[in-house]
């Protein structure tokens, strides 16, 4: 990986906006910085850059934090400084903008967007530099503008994108300060960045047309520019950028579902880059050691759904049957279980916990895997009924319940007594059971049918296979 120089240590940043969810796209831009910190022997700064006032909210700073610490990115690690506060440094960000000026890099200007439209005939124009040598001082509602180059080029080090140049004459000269004297972003940005001797900026493809014109300033102000790597933009199944409006995109809500952190982790890491020798599932110190920022793609990286899915079953199957139990914990009780505290047993979960762990791919599935087991009666899937109850679905339950009730109640024996029956009916097991995992759990998929069984005991399973004759009496 390329440095800024030789003795200087790695120093990258995460600036996120506190404004909402916290985006998969800004938690894969979080686990690329902090892989190469951690890989560096580097820093990972935190900035949060809360500079919009009108849409900043404290629990959003709160939410960033927390997602942060879900991915395994915490204030306890060495590698780990902040967070800093864009807010806090508007003195410095201002003073950066007189230096500026006093240089004649930059110079303040009184025109309206109409004026430049009046001027130019064109709507879609960018500025002209009519205010470039009018020699205009400070005064309330005039911008600084940033002078940029009229010639040559700007060339920027992209770790990714193979050092693209950016024609000068292209770049319009670009506000830096607000008619009230605030920094705007790109100002604000670079002097951060500054300010916190950061060394490399690995952000998203979104900001790349902004780099030529934060390169100029940072070399304007003196310094010199970071090493830059624009990560590939994320897109969905339509190869669309993932929109918060059209697709999922918080974080929070892939945990919600019961995606594993270590899981969602790994699989962030793979959106854009590979590990090579197709291996994929691998724990996040062995992703950090192979990391190269100078592998990651350029082209866009698709979210696959179900390839998460895939992954989090990986994961899930992994645990121990005791981490698997802890896990499932909030999808056992209210507001995600349809069952009270009083109905709930956990010893009888434990003993069902490992039939489910072999097949549940989100943490929140385990609630109607096993809610039959603790629900008075079985919340019926209208659509599995429909489907398992057809021939003489009557007759057959009305025999299986004669047998169950002299059966070994154990699940070898259960398996062989509804054999049997079925055998009688002329069914396989597969079509046997059907009607009678429906009476029974209210659904045609589940878990293995004799373990749920023997679980549910025989007085409970025969009330249920009762109620499904009356139904179809009825």
């Amino acid at each position: 990986m390329v440095r800024v120089n030789s003795s200087t240590p790695v120093r990258v940043r995460f600036a996120p906006s506190p404004t909402g969810m916290f985006h998969v796209g800004g938690a894969r831009s979080a686990l690329f910085n902090w892989a190469v910190a951690k890989q560096q022997g580097g820093v990972f700064v935190l900035r949060i850059e809360d500079t919009d006032a009108s849409r900043n909210q404290p629990e959003w700073v709160d939410g960033i934090l927390s997602a942060m610490e879900s991915l395994g990115i915490t204030a306890d690690d060495p590698a780990f400084e902040g967070p800093y506060y864009q807010s806090a440094n508007a003195g410095l960000q201002k003073d950066a903008a007189a230096r500026l000026y006093a240089g004649g890099k930059a110079y303040y200007c009184d025109c309206t967007r109409d004026d430049v439209v009046a001027r130019t005939g064109k709507q879609q124009t960018g500025y002209d530099g009519h205010c470039r040598d009018r020699g205009l001082e400070y005064a309330e509602g005039r911008a600084l503008r940033f002078r940029t180059p009229d010639d040559g080029e700007t060339r920027v080090v992209d770790l990714i994108r193979g050092n693209p140049a950016f024609p000068n004459d292209t770049l319009e000269d670009f506000v830096i300060a607000r008619g009230n004297g605030s920094p705007v972003f790109l100002l604000a940005n670079v002097v951060d960045d500054l300010d916190e001797h950061i060394t490399h900026v690995i952000r998203g493809e979104e900001h790349l047309p902004n780099t030529p014109k934060q390169q100029l300033l940072w070399e304007a102000l003196g310094a010199t520019p970071p090493v830059w790597a624009h990560l590939p933009v994320i897109v969905n199944e339509k190869r669309q950028k993932l929109s918060k409006r059209r697709d999922k995109v918080a974080l929070e809500d892939y945990l919600a579902d019961g995606v594993l952190p270590a899981a969602m982790v790994n699989y962030l890491m793979l959106l854009g880059w590979a590990p090579g020798n197709d291996e994929e599932i691998l724990p996040f110190d062995e992703l950090v050691r192979r990391f190269r920022i100078e592998d990651v793609n350029s082209s866009s990286a698709f979210f696959d759904l179900k390839k998460l899915t895939a992954f989090n079953g990986e994961y899930i199957r992994a645990l121990t049957p005791a981490e698997f139990a802890d896990a499932c914990a909030p999808w056992l009780t209210a507001p995600h279980a349809p069952w009270t505290p009083e109905q709930f047993d956990q010893d009888v979960f434990d003993a069902v916990a490992p039939l489910a762990q072999t097949r549940v791919a989100l943490l929140a599935d385990i609630t109607d895997n096993v809610d039959f087991l603790f629900l008075d009666e079985p919340a019926v899937d209208e659509d599995s009924w429909k489907k398992a109850m057809k021939g003489d679905p009557a007759t057959l339950l009305a025999d299986m319940r004669a047998a169950l009730a002299d059966a070994t109640w154990g699940a070898e024996p259960l398996k062989e007594t509804v054999t049997t029956v079925g055998e009688k009916h002329g069914l396989k097991l597969g079509k046997a059971q059907a009607p009678l995992r429906v009476a029974v759990t209210g659904r045609r998929v589940g878990l293995p049918l004799f373990e749920s069984l023997e679980l549910l005991g025989r007085e409970r399973t025969l009330a249920r296979v009762d109620a499904a004759i009356e139904r179809l009496a009825a």
